[in-house]
């Protein structure tokens, strides 16, 4: 099972993105005008369709072949957000700005070439219109915060903590959401933040924690990427 399930969610994803990619190549071929699309609203319909696809094949298809269910203990949406779980959102963030800047302290001194600059390509480029920032923000603050943590956080490591102990669930998890992220400064960041994803689903008993500690993370990094790209340089000056 500790292989069976990060397979499987990987497999789903990629699946998704070769489906999408050719549906878009299947549109180009019949002459659909998607060159006039607005690059924002493409990035964002297309980000969302993979999200939804691979939720679908995560969990809609082996209850469709095996009647395999999923529940919604299984994930972690078992009650509404309270108190709780704002509180610890905060918490949760100086935990990880801390952990990911050890991994990534000890990576500069014993990975050769480790390469910590290294921007992750996010699909949006060259805004300038206000609709565009808001899809940006939509997509990358929002839709794509709910839909990894019901993947990972919420489908792999909700099964997989029945099978393993709960620090190989996390270690599984989180190696996989940092590897499907791609360059090692941004795998290894990744890596942290869904540590402290798994540590607050399994102390909440729920996902609300792990979804607003994301959408934060990714809040930040929307606003130095988009708003205040130099902010950086200024706190390093």
């Amino acid at each position: 099972m500790l292989v069976i399930f990060p397979a499987w969610v990987t497999v789903s994803f990629f699946a998704a993105q070769i489906l999408v990619g050719g549906l878009v190549i299947a549109l180009g071929l019949m002459n659909a005008p998607l060159e006039s699309v607005n690059i924002a609203i493409f990035n964002t319909t297309i980000t969302a369709i993979i999200y939804i696809i691979t939720i679908l094949l995560v969990i809609g298809l082996p209850w469709l072949t095996k009647k395999i269910t999923t529940n919604m203990n299984e994930v972690g949406l078992t009650r509404l957000p309270n108190w709780t779980d704002i509180i610890l959102t905060p918490a949760g963030l100086v935990v990880y700005l801390t952990l990911s800047s050890l991994l990534i302290f000890l990576a500069t001194r014993f990975l050769p070439n480790f390469d910590v600059n290294q921007i992750q390509n996010t699909g949006f480029n060259q805004l300038s219109q206000q609709y565009e920032y808001i899809l940006a923000f939509a997509t990358l603050v929002i839709i794509a915060p709910v839909a990894e943590e019901i993947l990972f956080r919420g489908y792999l490591f909700g099964k997989l903590k029945k099978y393993v102990p709960i620090w190989i669930a996390i270690i599984a998890t989180s190696l996989l959401f940092g590897v499907i992220h791609g360059a090692w400064n941004i795998m290894i960041d990744t890596f942290a933040l869904s540590v402290i994803l798994c540590l607050l689903r399994e102390l909440t008993g729920n996902m609300w924690a792990s979804i607003l500690l994301h959408m934060v993370k990714n809040g930040i990094a929307f606003y130095i990427l988009f708003i205040y790209p130099t902010i950086l340089t200024t706190l390093v000056r």
